[in-house]
């Protein structure tokens, strides 16, 4: 007799003024109505004439949403909350105009000096439908608990010095924010290894056009996992781009 929903709404990341519909499943024993409900700040409200299984949104503001799916025999259940995330200022031209919800980054994380033991934040952010989900990197190295839009460090080490970059992604694809430095303590120089500055000039001999695509890939179906194509595509999309290159970089 229980009311399963057998289809979930989803978070979304949009830009003010964009179209779109939360969507609703669920099946039961006997015919099934649908209520949707918002919150914004601590305020939760019926949502009135929202009775379908889709709820079309103009979005305005950012919000939370949940539907309530109740049957003849007064059983309800309602879905998870889902949040509306919606961008006030967005730059010109984004998202493009054939947008089909892949994540685009609006909001690049900066460079930052910071003196050891103090606190570091870095910050990014992405529109996307679904809303993306964030994973950060140092140096081409996953950071197994940066996966937030904010990384945050409450005690810097020198150690934490790098090269920093969130990669953004959803069931519609990835995409990278710009790579930026860190550095932590007193001010001291940090140079690439002597590997790096061979392939910058490499790179510089062999250069003979301004576009460089960049192909690594990870997943092989009949051979093991190289260890760093993510590290090793950031690496060489750095050093094109110092040399004047549009990079363009894929992975698998």
């Amino acid at each position: 007799t229980a009311i399963v929903i057998t289809e979930q709404p989803v978070s979304v990341s949009v830009p003010v003024g964009y179209s779109f519909v939360l969507r609703c499943r669920a099946q039961g024993c006997t015919s099934l109505q649908y209520q949707w409900f918002c919150q914004y700040q601590s305020d939760c409200r019926l949502i009135p004439g929202a009775t379908n299984q889709d709820l079309p949104i103009t979005a305005e503001q950012t919000q939370l949403y949940t539907c309530r799916v109740n049957d003849l025999h007064r059983n309800a259940v309602f879905s998870n909350w889902v949040k509306v995330e919606v961008h006030q200022c967005v730059a010109r031209g984004l998202p493009p105009r054939l947008w089909r919800g892949e994540p685009v980054i609006i909001l690049n994380p900066s460079e930052q000096r910071v003196e050891v033991g103090q606190p570091l934040q870095l910050q990014c952010a992405a529109m996307g439908v679904p809303a993306p989900s964030y994973q950060w990197y140092r140096n081409g190295n996953l950071l197994e608990q940066q996966k937030r839009k904010k990384l945050w460090i409450t005690h810097t080490k020198v150690s934490d010095s790098g090269t920093y970059l969130c990669c953004a992604s959803n069931s519609h694809g990835e995409h990278w924010t710009d790579a930026v430095d860190v550095h932590i303590g007193g001010g001291e120089v940090i140079l690439p290894p002597a590997e790096h500055l061979q392939l910058f000039h490499l790179v510089f001999v062999l250069a003979t056009g301004k576009i460089a695509l960049l192909v690594g890939n990870n997943r092989y179906q009949h051979h093991p996992n190289l260890m760093a194509p993510v590290r090793d595509v950031f690496e060489l999309s750095r050093l094109l781009e110092h040399l004047g290159f549009q990079v363009v970089s894929l992975l698998d």
